[in-house]
């Protein structure tokens, strides 16, 4: 860039010179008494120029400058998938279970090529990325040094190797080599964090350990939490304790990996044992060993209150010891208060005041438990969206970045509240949150994602008028997430609600589109509104379409099981749309499926007979009603004796049909 830069300058100051010699042209060729000053002003106004216009040597310039510059033109298409599907678009996603197995296929496939790359570097050893992607490169996963030193054991903790660490550990001490302290911090640190076990690399099958996975398998799952399982990992007299217990001298950072691992893995008395054992011996925590601390302290008390003391002494504790606590200090105490009961409430904002008085910035962790501890303290009767109104006043425009891996929560807790509640103007402020800045990426993962919108557009069914959903449903589907059945169940009610039922068809194409025409009760709800009420007749026209198009999907997908109102929704839309033929092909359908019809569809069919004047027809239909034993083939009969001309054979049979009839009606009354 510095050849354009001198190019411009040099241009800049030629135009500068001829601008300044014209104006001494002009001002000379005009006899004033005047002149003299007039130059000395045009001068000044040269010189001022001269020192104003200051051109940089060069202008350096990011190396994706220009891909950011090109981002900044462009906006997110509502029509297109999401970016991470378009690589192929023959196989990107429509569906809920197309989504999961694409991701998941796209996981398992960069964990295979990393495994790969990672396990052959030989193959990948030309870089030609420009700019250079380290991410991209292999990682250097194999030991190159197997000799007996300090070096090798660095090298092993820095791969991630547990056990290949810990016997390097065992045969330096063996050999009577010293080991440095910052190694030993090293070591307990990646021992205690994976719980004296080898992670698991990506592309590798997940190990399970024998006695503890059977343990698992043989406990009940439910009534559980998930740190339940933690539980049964960590044991007693580990690498980890035997490492520290062989240590010549001990110090606050061999106690801190040992009681954050503790905590992290299930061993909670054992941690509070062990910061007594830190302090009978004279030495002071870190703020990592309280932090840890806090956070396990609703486990080792029972009662509400016994929690908040062991909190609360913890909390003096790092005061008496002069530790400054940090954020997330203060995020474990609040998630911690979210187990103390009613008592929480009045607890958190003591806990805000004093990271106010510290000059704290609250992360989206904070407002998060802060929204579940006066969500969960209030009746379901009242509503409870005060203190989110407190915190989006606080928080708006604000543009977050992660602090705490708990802050994704932050807006999915935001928007069950606004759903509870039924507040949308309180919901539009968090989606508006929610597109400031970067924000969008603390809505978590894709399954994450899917739950705040999903909350979110439900709540726009309830609340909102139709066109506004409508521009929604346009806006989020399928660009931001795949609508589940009772979303679209909801947008059902909310076409009924409006009544705008003449735009089931075209959600029945994106009911289709998004492969829930595979659930009945979706597909029966959708039926039913098209066959409740009479419409004109373009628009019954168009539902005996979709009807049809419904009953052609039901066909191929035999693992779904026809229901009588099912076909008599179809029928029924078949009828009001003069499709006489395919009606009676639905009636047919009813005895080989073996499904009863509706007296009101039977009735609805006589009279089309009666219009067409099809006796033939209609004694079709009384004998069907007698075939299944329906009350209802007294009055069919009789019916058709009146309304239609009849040949004496026809008559005999109704006069049976009706008989019979009335012997089965009797014979219900008397049971």
């Amino acid at each position: 860039m510095a050849a354009p830069c001198r190019h411009v300058g040099h241009s800049i100051r030629k135009n500068g010179r001829i601008l300044f010699y014209n104006l001494e042209q002009r001002l000379g060729n005009r006899s004033f008494s005047g002149s003299s000053a007039l130059q000395q002003q045009a001068a000044e106004t040269q010189k001022e120029y001269t020192e104003v216009i200051v051109i940089p040597k060069k202008k350096t310039w990011s190396n994706v400058a220009v891909l950011e510059a090109l981002a900044s033109t462009v906006s997110r298409d509502s029509t297109a998938y999401p970016y991470q599907f378009q690589d192929d678009p023959y196989l990107s996603p429509r569906t809920g279970a197309e989504f999961k197995l694409y991701a998941l296929s796209q996981e398992s496939g960069s964990a295979a090529a990393k495994y790969f790359v990672n396990n052959n570097p030989k193959f990948f050893t030309k870089d030609f990325a420009e700019p250079h992607i380290p991410c991209l490169m292999p990682e250097s996963v194999s030991l190159h040094l197997e000799e007996v030193s300090e070096e090798a054991l660095k090298e092993r903790i820095s791969l991630r190797k547990v056990t290949a660490a810990v016997e390097m550990y065992d045969q330096l001490q063996q050999a009577g080599t010293a080991v440095s302290m910052e190694t030993v911090h090293s070591l307990l640190d990646l021992v205690c964090l994976y719980c004296d076990k080898d992670p698991v690399q990506e592309g590798e099958p997940q190990q399970d350990d024998t006695e503890v996975g059977a343990e698992q398998r043989r406990r009940p799952s439910r009534g559980r939490r998930a740190n339940d399982f933690l539980r049964l990992t960590w044991r007693e007299n580990n690498n980890a304790e035997r490492i520290f217990n062989l240590l010549p001298e001990k110090d606050t950072r061999c106690y801190s990996a040992l009681i954050r691992g503790m905590a992290k893995h299930g061993a909670y008395a054992k941690a509070f044992s062990m910061y007594t054992d830190l302090l009978n011996n004279r030495l002071t925590a870190d703020v990592h060993i309280f932090n840890a601390l806090i956070l396990a302290a609703p486990d080792t008390q029972d009662k509400y209150m016994g929690r908040w003391e062991v909190i609360a002494d913890l909390l003096n504790q790092m005061n008496q010891q002069k530790l400054r606590p940090d954020l997330q200090t203060f995020n474990n105490t609040l998630r911690a208060l979210r187990r103390c009961g009613m008592q929480a409430k009045s607890l958190t904002l003591n806990v805000l005041n004093e990271m106010k008085a510290l000059r704290i910035a609250p992360s989206a962790a904070t407002f998060d438990h802060i929204l579940r501890i006066f969500h969960k303290s209030v009746s379901l009767d009242q509503n409870n969206s005060s203190m989110l109104q407190e915190v989006m006043a606080e928080v708006e425009g604000t543009s977050f970045t992660c602090r705490d891996p708990h802050d994704v929560m932050f807006f999915l807790t935001a928007m069950k509240i606004c759903l509870d509640n039924k507040d949308l103007e309180l919901a539009y402020k968090v989606h508006c949150l929610v597109e400031v800045g970067e924000n969008w990426r603390l809505l978590g993962d894709s399954y994450h994602q899917s739950i705040y919108y999903s909350r979110f557009f439900s709540l726009l069914c309830m609340m909102e008028h139709l066109d506004v959903v409508m521009k929604w449903y346009k806006r989020l589907v399928p660009s931001m997430y795949y609508p589940n059945s009772q979303v679209l169940r909801d947008l059902l009610q909310a076409l009924d609600t409006e009544s705008r039922l003449d735009l089931l068809p075209a959600i029945w194409k994106d009911i289709k589109f998004l492969g829930h025409d595979n659930k009945p009760d979706l597909v029966g709800e959708l039926l039913r509104l098209m066959a409740r009420d009479q419409h004109g007749p373009e628009v019954q026209a168009s539902f005996a379409a979709c009807a049809l198009d419904v009953k052609a999907v039901m066909d191929v997908k035999t693992v779904v099981e026809w229901s009588a109102s099912s076909l008599s929704d179809i029928t029924t839309l078949l009828l009001r749309a003069d499709r006489s033929l395919e009606a009676w092909k639905m009636l047919q359908l009813f005895k080989s499926k073996n499904r009863v019809p509706s007296q009101k569809l039977l009735h609805a069919f006589l009279a089309v007979c009666h219009r067409d004047a099809a006796p033939e027809k209609a004694v079709e239909v009384v004998q069907l009603s007698a075939a299944f034993c329906l009350p209802s083939t007294t009055s069919l009969a009789k019916r058709v004796l009146e309304e239609f001309h009849l040949s004496e054979e026809q008559r005999a049979v109704l006069s049976e049909l009706e008989s019979a009839g009335e012997t089965l009606t009797q014979q219900d009354d008397t049971n």
